[in-house]
């Protein structure tokens, strides 16, 4: 008897849609050998079928098509005020993929995008320009995988090798690569390029289990963390966002000892601590999509825009987080998103 999955939904990227303009691309096609089977449409403009109308982001999840583009305009944005600029005045992110592998529920994603689909832009040269336009003007600290997991995807992309290898050649260059990702053989592509920095973001194994869908398991992350710090490579623990639930006290603290019990807390460049917060716009569109979230009904508290726990637990869960880090790291390596 088939499954309901094989009766309704198609394989990962059954269908990969790609912008004319790019067909030719090398990148456009070593992605599409990746995937012989797959039904190619040709399309005019990425947004035609990534902002359709009535999409459904939990089932498009569940069979995910992948849409090939260029990105054109500006490349390169502001950091928002809900990330961390970790002391660096010149923040900004770039997205030069939409979307992400992974399904964790309480992700901002689902509330920005109308669609589950995965977009790869393939025109990373031009992102190339435009930061080193930047870096003429000014050093330059760039996060790269905000808006997808690059890691996660980085086999049949090859970006973070390619931002690394960028990231080589300008001393005024410093690049964030954020990831839930564990593949372990990807430590040993990943080069210790100076200047890049990559950002694991941790939290309790029973979060994982309710809340972060496909993931590695925290054992695994921590592992993968491990191996880089063997490479050479910066690593910074994220542990942001930190989620409620019920004894997330008893949770968070197993999840320090983990921590500590396989990674030397010395050789950390820094580690990060912030809880759940969302813009009102993008947790309104959540509600929508995922009507039996806990993490997501939530009774937050809006402020100026965003919302957040209650303060008073805000503040409870980072402190008590925040003591556990300092018996094992400087206070000028513990960051709070919110000071």
């Amino acid at each position: 008897m088939k499954s309901l999955r094989e009766d309704c939904f198609n394989d990962f990227c059954s269908h990969i849609y790609v912008e004319a303009s790019v067909m030719d691309h090398p990148r456009t096609k070593r992605i599409l050998s990746r995937f012989p089977g797959a039904t190619i449409v040709t399309i005019d403009h990425y947004k035609d079928v990534f902002c359709r109308s009535r999409q459904s982001y939990p089932l498009q999840h569940s069979a995910q098509n992948l849409i090939l583009a260029q990105k054109k305009g500006r490349l390169l944005y502001e950091g928002a005020t809900v990330c961390q600029s970790f002391g660096n005045p010149n923040f900004y992110y770039t997205s030069c993929m939409m979307n992400c592998i992974y399904d964790c529920e309480y992700c901002y994603l689902k509330g920005m995008y109308p669609s589950a689909n995965l977009v790869i832009f393939v025109n990373l040269e031009d992102y190339f320009a435009e930061a080193e336009q930047m870096l003429a003007r000014h050093p330059l600290y760039l996060c790269v995988s905000y808006d997808s997991d690059l890691p996660a995807l980085e086999e049949l992309t090859g970006y973070v090798k390619e931002w690394c290898a960028f990231a080589e050649k300008h001393d005024d260059l410093k690049l964030e690569v954020r990831t839930k990702c564990a593949s372990m053989h990807l430590t040993e592509q990943f080069s210790a390029a100076s200047g890049v920095i990559f950002a694991l973001t941790l939290s309790p194994q029973a979060v994982i289990e309710k809340f972060e869908h496909h993931t590695p398991s925290l054992g695994q992350r921590l592992v993968f963390a491990q191996r880089l710090i063997r490479a050479g490579c910066a690593v910074r623990l994220c542990f942001d966002p930190m989620i409620f639930l019920p004894d997330w006290e008893t949770h968070y603290a197993q999840m320090l000892e983990q921590v500590f019990a396989v990674i030397d807390p010395a050789k950390l460049m820094d580690v990060s601590v912030g809880t759940f917060r969302i813009s009102q716009d993008f947790l309104k569109k959540m509600r929508r999509q995922e009507p039996d979230s806990a993490v997501v009904w939530f009774p937050f508290q809006n402020e100026n825009g965003y919302y957040h726990y209650p303060r008073e637990l805000m503040e409870r869960m980072e402190s008590f987080l925040i003591k556990g880090l300092e018996e094992k790291l400087p206070k000028e390596k513990i960051f709070q998103w919110n000071q």
